[in-house]
């Protein structure tokens, strides 16, 4: 049967991991269970980690009794300057002597191993201990929000780390979906304010991610863990599901990305042109059917399409479309139009390709009021999020605006349903008359397994659609 579009059970194109794998990478999922037993506070095992690295580097003063602290080839009269240069120089020392990774005896400070050494973590990097301490102790506190983010970049080892990032996130006490690849990482992860700005704070001084990631790749908005189930860190052959071998559409040959301001700039330079049947661009949603149906673009080619891995195939169909044309690309954070824009130009029909880098997220950090209308969608328990307050969508059963996703009733289907609470005080709560008819009858194996059967708007649904827009529709930029 078709995955759900569910974040709970689907492969989110910004950074989830499917739960039904079919590419045999499922057994390299680490699952965090929430209902295990409590780690010792980070702040404890940080603490006693501090305490013994300060107390190895004692050495007798001139006074009796009293003691400095020798480091690094520097002699420390003062606690405090011990304290600040431990805290500043030697963070991922600590941090491996804290989490338990080093090979040490324990009776000092324990060294670390050449894998936690290559993937070091700075959590330290602070003027005071003390401020460290107050701040790991903060990670399980209310205020909350969720991350997104991707790096493309050389890994030579994705199991270490994707060790690695499993370590860190239980670390923190965050929850979300993490995809590792040899061509690089895509996470969405979510838990306190402490603990996401501790987790960007490590991953700009990781030497993998310090010379490539900044604070601005980093999409931020209001959530936290429970807008995740679990946490889910697992490797696999893409860091985003689009179906093509790295080796032979790479991220190298990506569009041209614009900030912004420059793709605001190029989107209203296109409706003006459109409306006066001048344009030769073409603005492409590259995200699935459900997230354009409750946000995108004025004027956009919003492919019907159910996942990332059609947008090749999408391609291909529709390549006269594309000829000769000026494309500008987006998606929700910017990684879908990294490999998307590198399959479009790899067929050299287009005048030239074009990315909103950062997507539609940070889109909206500065243009709240902008051409995108209507919520922009996400792959976690939130659904969606809210910039505006256009309403483009409507309820399937009355037809009246409503924009909110609930999954179909049906427990085999979990599609996304957009119903309007006076439809589901009726008990129309699914995504289908055959779902809600019959709440995909289910018949057993002879083993006791179950077969689900596929719901009529996927059946229905062509997996690759072929445009069929008239030019002058498209000039106009009313597609």
């Amino acid at each position: 049967g078709p995955p759900s579009c569910s974040p709970r059970t689907n492969c989110s194109e910004e950074g989830a991991i499917n739960k039904d794998n079919n590419n045999n990478n499922s057994n390299k999922i680490n699952k965090t269970n929430n209902n295990a037993a409590p780690s010792p506070p980070p702040g404890t095992r940080l603490r006693a980690a501090f305490s013994a690295f300060v107390k190895a580097r004692e050495v007798p003063a001139g006074a009796a009794g009293a003691v400095w602290w020798r480091c690094c080839r520097q002699t420390f009269r003062e606690r405090g300057g011990i304290h600040r240069h431990v805290g500043t120089q030697h963070g991922a020392e600590l941090l491996g002597a804290g989490m338990g990774t080093g090979t040490g005896t324990g009776t000092g400070p324990e060294l670390i191993t050449d894998n936690i050494r290559l993937y070091s973590v700075h959590i330290l990097t602070l003027t005071s201990c003390s401020s460290v301490f107050a701040r790991c102790r903060a990670v399980g506190s209310k205020a909350g929000e969720v991350l997104l983010y991707y790096c493309y970049c050389e890994v030579r080892d994705p199991e270490k780390l994707c060790a690695w990032q499993r370590a860190l996130c239980v670390h923190l006490h965050l929850t979300g979906k993490v995809r590792v690849a040899s061509e690089g990482i895509n996470g969405t992860v979510g838990g306190s304010k402490v603990a996401t700005s501790l987790y960007i704070e490590v991953m700009l001084s990781q030497p993998l991610f310090k010379d490539i990631l900044c604070q601005d790749d980093f999409k931020r908005s209001a959530g936290g863990a429970h807008c995740f189930p679990d946490l889910r860190v697992g490797v696999f052959k893409e860091i985003v599901p689009m179906g093509i071998d790295p080796e032979k559409v790479s991220y190298k040959e990506t569009g041209i990305h614009l900030s912004p301001q420059e793709f605001h700039r190029e989107v209203e330079q296109y409706l003006s042109q459109a409306s006066q049947g001048q344009s030769d661009t073409i603005l492409l949603d590259c995200r699935n059917f459900y997230e354009s149906k409750i946000g995108h673009f004025q004027g956009c080619l919003a492919p019907d399409i159910r996942k990332f891995s059609y947008f090749p195939s999408y391609v291909d169909e529709n390549l006269e479309l594309f000829k000769n044309k000026r494309v500008l690309m987006y998606c929700t954070g910017g990684i879908r139009c990294e490999r998307g824009s590198a399959y479009l130009r790899s067929k050299a029909v287009c005048k030239e390709v074009y990315q909103l880098k950062g997507g539609i997220h940070k889109y909206l950090e500065e243009f709240p009021d902008g051409f995108y209308r209507g919520k922009l969608f996400v792959f976690d328990d939130r659904f969606s999020i809210c910039s505006n307050e256009d309403v483009i969508s409507a309820c399937r059963y009355c037809g009246t605006l409503w924009d909110q996703y609930k999954l179909c009733s049906s427990q085999h289907c979990r599609q996304l349903v957009l119903t309007c609470p006076s439809c589901r005080n009726k008990g129309l709560t699914a995504c289908c008359p055959v779902c809600q008819e019959k709440e995909l009858e289910v018949t057993s194996r002879a083993s006791g397994q179950t077969l689900k059967e596929e719901c009529e708007c996927t059946k229905r649904r062509p997996r690759v659609p072929v445009e069929r827009i008239s030019r002058g529709t498209l000039d106009a930029g009313k597609v």
